[in-house]
């Protein structure tokens, strides 16, 4: 049986954003024990180019509901806002990205999937299929945010393991 577009794209962003959720709320938890304001992870870096804590979650949330709206609506593009500072608000956002996954069905994916769409960044306009748009571009920055959110904490001692990244394997049974 060959694998649909929805099937290889919104099931693994529910698997890893309930991590990444978690992730979050190790976070905070840490910062609590600690007694450390939020901002001492969400505003923490591996690198001074590179994005804090905080705004890796909104992008995990962005390259997968986001993307997924982004696809349905014909065209996408960053978020540029700021990121939220508290622990609190990345939570939510993690959350109303779940929940908007879990609405979606496969048919609105699979039946957009040769579709066109864009991802628009200022003048630049990056012409994809919905397909391509969804597992070249999308996913893999996905993953990458997901991930980095997840080095972050590892990289400050915080007790995260490769599972904490994952989340729950969709297993036979």
């Amino acid at each position: 049986m060959p694998t649909s577009l929805y099937q290889a794209t919104v099931p693994q962003f529910l698997q890893v954003l309930p991590a990444v959720a978690g992730l979050v709320e190790k976070a905070r938890a840490h910062c609590a024990e600690k007694s450390l304001p939020d901002e001492a992870l969400t505003d923490l870096r591996l690198a001074p180019d590179m994005w804090p804590f905080a705004k890796q979650i909104m992008a995990a949330c962005q390259h997968s509901a986001g993307a997924v709206a982004g696809v349905q609506a014909g065209q996408t593009g960053p978020d540029l806002n700021p990121a939220p500072a508290s622990f609190a608000a990345l939570a939510a956002a993690v959350s109303d990205a779940i929940t908007s996954l879990q609405a979606v069905t496969p048919d609105q994916i699979d039946s957009i999937a040769d579709k066109e769409t864009a991802f628009i960044f200022g003048e630049r306009r990056m012409p994809f299929s919905v397909e391509d748009y969804l597992l070249s571009f999308a996913q893999p920055n996905f993953y990458f945010h997901a991930s980095m959110a997840y080095a972050l904490l590892r990289n400050q001692g915080l007790e995260v393991g490769k599972r904490d990244f994952m989340g729950t394997p969709r297993m036979k049974g």
